[in-house]
């Protein structure tokens, strides 16, 4: 078993025989009932409490006359994935904001939290960055029926009717294909990064993995552009008025 961090610990002191009782009620037995709320999880219901927090402060402090410091943040943050969202996905993008924002910082600050002693990035385990992967997957094609209607269906199907026969298991194949790609994109690069950071401060305690700190830093902020631009592509693509 994995020794538990800290804010596991107290998780599991005063929550987990709520969580027993959850996993009961859904027929899924806890591998370790002493301790139900695993790392990852607590880790990600950290990530959680930090964007509620912060989201609860600039809703606190909001002000046209005299923003403060996390309202200036907050401003930054949403009109650069805003942005990114008119250049990617075009006419009517503002409605796909909220969600990119959202899932932007959610990935951020996961991969962040590597950086902080006694926390781990929940993002280094395959199950979190496909959780986000199956999120964006079924955002992106709800979207694309509730623009489309049933007829997003043609989008599969390719431009020539004669070949619908062929395009459309290749573009449900390449659909699908997407979920593996942002997930294993996402999770490789952070579990590496991890693993290499810890494997030099165990050898070098000073100096040599500051170096790797500073790439860990920019590999968690690179792999959450990728991951956003490539749900607003994903987007542009559903949305779009012609295929």
């Amino acid at each position: 078993m994995h020794e538990q961090l800290w804010f596991t610990a107290l998780l599991n002191k005063f929550f987990g025989g709520v969580a027993n009782t959850l996993l009961g009620a859904l027929g899924i037995h806890a591998h370790d009932p002493a301790h139900p709320i695993t790392n990852v999880v607590a880790m990600q219901i950290l990530v959680a409490l930090i964007m509620l927090t912060f989201f609860l402060l600039v809703r606190s402090r909001l002000s046209v006359e005299q923003p403060g410091k996390a309202q200036y943040l907050m401003e930054t943050i949403y009109e650069f994935f805003d942005r990114q969202a008119h250049e990617v996905i075009g006419h009517h993008y503002e409605r796909y904001v909220p969600y990119v924002v959202t899932l932007g910082l959610f990935i951020l600050i996961g991969n962040l939290l590597g950086l902080v002693p006694s926390f781990m990035s929940p993002t280094m385990t395959p199950y979190v960055p496909l959780g986000c992967a199956l999120a964006t997957f079924i955002y992106y094609n709800g979207h694309g029926f509730r623009h489309h209607g049933p007829g997003y269906v043609k989008h599969f199907a390719g431009p020539v009717w004669w070949m619908a026969w062929l395009l459309f298991p290749i573009e449900i194949i390449s659909h699908s294909a997407r979920i593996m790609s942002l997930t294993i994109r996402l999770y490789a690069n952070m579990f590496a990064g991890e693993m290499v950071t810890l494997a030099f401060f165990s050898l070098v305690p000073v100096f040599i993995p500051l170096i790797f700190l500073g790439l860990h830093l920019l590999v968690a902020f690179v792999q959450t552009l990728i991951f956003v631009l490539l749900t607003m592509a994903y987007l542009q693509g559903a949305v779009a008025e012609e295929h």
